[in-house]
């Protein structure tokens, strides 16, 4: 675990202590960095929607949403057997009503949210809704042995000042009397267990300066103004789904969304190593995208739209052209509604946890949001490439297939995003 010493640049110091955690690691970033204070939040002011973070956060000269850089997911799990009682939801509900007062809902404040796992609705005797798609996890390839999550429910912080998530996190579960100014009169802790806690970090210069991590090669080849350690921009405006498009329309849950979590382990050596520029290009986003010239450096000059939907529909002549398919152009095959319109929206973020240990790795965190779980599996599915490798031999189950011989999931979950009036241990049928 990187040490907090005087030598680490502000950013660099604040990605290891949300890393570290804890009450030393606040106490060291909020006497360090804390410059201005925070604005404080107004729970009146509170979107609806959980997931309602675009016209609250920072966006580039393009349109396209520039994600809070540091970012913490809690893993957590209710004291007790069976449904929760009212006691228990009366704490939930305070613990992040403390956050709502505490903390402006903006990426200079705290963005957060509270998701539900189909086994925590599970505890109950009544049964979710039937059109309300939201299985239990599995494996979506024939390559893949993920851990499966399926604790009762993730809180998902974020926000640019690590001294925010960090003083967030110690209100739910740790000693603070106070955050931002606030009192502290009830835990998240006081009704759940924190099972695991995973952080990262997502913004340009980032993942450059921590990529001296298990699974990326010596040599800094990270570039310094990418915001991924792949090194290419991602998330174009023009090619996610808005959060209008992904939430559910009915039902008790109306206003929410569905959520699938997958934590993939990085081994970029090969990435580095044997692909030069051109051919990452051919593997990230498509053959044509290098054979036109379209992507500069880690891809800004493509402004607002990575161009993938010109290039999906030759997609097999492409890949016996030049021996090799892209990741944006197969995904992109799955990730469409029968209008054309885009069906996730993307929000994943570096890390180098190595879940379970003390080791830096290179991962990636990979939410996604959309109406229901299948729409993820689907894109999932297209981002196999299995039908591509049937029609030309030098596309294989991973080598000249995407980005798949670099990235290899080690966990995943799927979860329910409530509205905002159900997020605290919502019943299966809320109203």
């Amino acid at each position: 675990m990187q040490p907090l010493d005087d030598g680490l640049s502000r950013r660099r110091f604040c990605k290891a202590a949300v890393a570290v955690g804890g009450a030393s690691a606040l106490s060291a970033c909020l006497g360090r960095f804390r410059d201005e204070p925070v604005p404080t939040g107004d729970p009146d002011a509170k979107p609806a929607r959980q997931h309602a973070w675009r016209e609250h956060i920072r966006h580039d000269d393009h349109g396209n949403s520039l994600l809070p850089e540091h970012q913490l997911l809690l893993y957590v799990d209710l004291d007790a057997d069976g449904p929760p009682g009212d006691d228990a939801r009366a704490t939930v509900d305070e613990a992040l009503s403390t956050l709502d007062r505490a903390y402006e809902w903006s990426n200079d404040g705290l963005v957060f949210s509270v998701a539900y796992s189909r086994s925590y609705f599970d505890r109950f005797d009544r049964p979710l809704p039937e059109d309300l798609d939201l299985p239990e996890p599995r494996a979506l390839s024939g390559f893949e042995t993920p851990t499966f999550d399926t604790q009762d429910a993730v809180v998902h912080l974020a926000s640019d000042n690590a001294d925010v998530v960090l003083e967030a996190e110690a209100g739910l579960t740790g000693d603070r009397e106070t955050i931002n100014g606030e009192d502290v009169t009830a835990r998240l802790t006081d009704a759940v267990t924190v099972d695991s806690r995973r952080t990262g970090f997502v913004g340009a210069g980032l993942p450059a300066k921590h990529q001296d991590a298990e699974g990326i090669p010596d040599g800094n080849p990270v570039p310094e103004e990418s915001p991924l350690f792949m090194g290419f921009k991602a998330g174009f405006v023009g090619n996610q789904a808005t959060e209008d498009s992904v939430t559910l329309d009915s039902g008790p849950f109306a206003g929410g969304t569905t959520k699938a979590v997958a934590n993939l382990r990085q081994r970029l050596g090969d990435w580095y190593g044997e692909q030069d520029h051109r051919e990452q290009v051919m593997e990230m986003f498509s053959p044509g995208h290098a054979e036109d010239g379209l992507v500069e450096g880690i891809g800004a000059n493509l402004g607002d739209d990575s161009k993938v939907d010109q290039y999906v529909d030759d997609i097999v002549d492409q890949a016996r052209e030049f021996g090799r398919v892209g990741h944006a152009q197969k995904a992109a095959r799955g990730n469409r509604d029968e209008d054309g319109n885009v069906r996730l929206l993307r929000r994943h973020f570096e890390s180098t946890d190595d879940i379970g240990s003390d080791q830096q790795v290179a991962s990636l965190h990979f939410p996604t949001l959309q109406r229901g779980i299948s729409e993820f599996e689907a894109v999932r599915e297209a981002m196999n490439g299995t039908d591509i490798t049937a029609e030309t031999p030098a596309v294989r189950q991973r080598v000249n297939n995407g980005i798949l011989e670099y990235i290899f999931v080690r966990r995943r979950g799927y979860f329910l995003v409530p509205p905002r009036r159900h997020r605290s241990l919502p019943t299966p049928r809320p109203e």
